[in-house]
């Protein structure tokens, strides 16, 4: 779910090509489940191989991340390792929320009602630890490289940006900026046309950009402050405060200065958890510094042994994103070439 700050959030929307050369960070829990609500049939069904088995992870992962690949632009995706023990309210929540949209989605397609059971369907997306796993093996097959997180996804990425080995996180939610990304990156592997939700109409989906500093310097906070920002809406790790939208816990943080001092204001209810503890998760993630970011060019057997042997894949499709593989390796390298000169 993330943060649920953007009514107080700088965007500057950017065509795909002003990424390019640049490396991002992408929160790789955060895109295959996208994908897997994205990418479905009709009824809401998601793609599957002969045995049954679900590839609308893969799909999105080998088709939009050769896209991005072409176009010059540099992925490197963050998985998610263990997480904070104040996230299993959230994590329990989440479950029970796909299991009653599951139970919904069987409904409307008994009753022949198709829209409906997509609507579902998105919401019922699961990801287990086996499509954690094949998105791995094929990132490698790809050439692609992925970092494996000791703790939250976002928090390692956004340990990357200020690390400067990435330019940007790449996530739809809003949680890097807490972490102390100095940029976020939105919609990058959603770019193009798409359906608006229950309707017969399409948008124009463009690349945004935030910058911490911008969204600082905007309304003259802190990073502590956006923090506590953060935590009065709600985080993963705490539900926030009812009532206090973003532009109230926005006057509420420029009027007391940190969370401690909110916390112990009256605010109308009173926090489910320690704030302090929240922002401690924000402040001192749980990230590493010894990752190793190296591309690779693609494997053409591994790629086509794991799509099209393992997972019936259509050959002709593989070969067009494998020669978009291809063309950025090869603009990669030429670069590499021209900086050393």
């Amino acid at each position: 779910m993330g943060v649920q700050i953007k009514d107080i959030v700088p965007i500057k929307e950017v065509d795909l090509d002003y990424l390019q050369g640049k490396i991002t960070a992408i929160d790789a829990m955060n895109t295959l489940y996208q994908f897997l609500s994205i990418i479905r049939q009709r009824d809401g069904t998601p793609l599957k191989d002969s045995q049954g088995r679900v590839t609308s992870h893969l799909s999105g992962l080998f088709y939009r991340t050769s896209n991005l690949i072409e176009r010059g632009i540099e992925p490197v995706f963050v998985f998610d390792g263990e997480p904070p023990e104040l996230k299993s309210g959230t994590l329990e929540t989440r479950r029970e929320i796909r299991a009653e949209a599951e139970k919904s989605r069987k409904k409307a397609l008994e009753e022949g009602k198709e829209k409906e059971a997509r609507k579902y369907a998105q919401r019922a997306a699961s990801l287990s630890e086996e499509m954690v796993g094949q998105s791995k093996t094929l990132l490698s097959a790809m050439g692609v490289p992925w970092i494996q997180a000791p703790g939250e996804g976002e928090a390692q990425a956004a340990r990357m940006t200020q690390n400067e080995d990435a330019w940007s996180v790449g996530s739809q939610d809003f949680d890097s900026l807490l972490y102390g990304s100095p940029i976020l990156t939105r919609n990058i592997t959603i770019t193009g046309k798409r359906k608006l939700p229950g309707k017969d109409k399409y948008k124009e989906i463009f690349p945004e950009i935030i910058e911490l500093k911008k969204l600082m310097a905007e309304h003259e906070i802190d990073r502590r402050q956006i923090i506590a920002i953060g935590i009065l809406v709600g985080t993963d790790y705490n539900e926030g405060i009812k009532g206090i939208g973003p532009k109230r816990a926005l006057k509420l943080v420029k009027e007391k200065g940190n969370i401690k001092e909110i916390s112990e204001t009256e605010t109308g209810e009173k926090f489910d958890v320690d704030p302090l503890e929240v922002e401690r998760i924000f402040l001192e993630p749980n990230v590493k510094d010894d990752y190793e970011i190296e591309w690779e060019d693609p494997d053409t057997d591994k790629i086509k042994e794991f799509l099209c042997e393992e997972h019936d894949f259509s050959e002709s499709r593989i070969n067009t994103g494998i020669e978009r593989l291809k063309k950025g390796a090869s603009k990669r390298a030429q670069e590499s070439l021209e900086k050393w000169a």
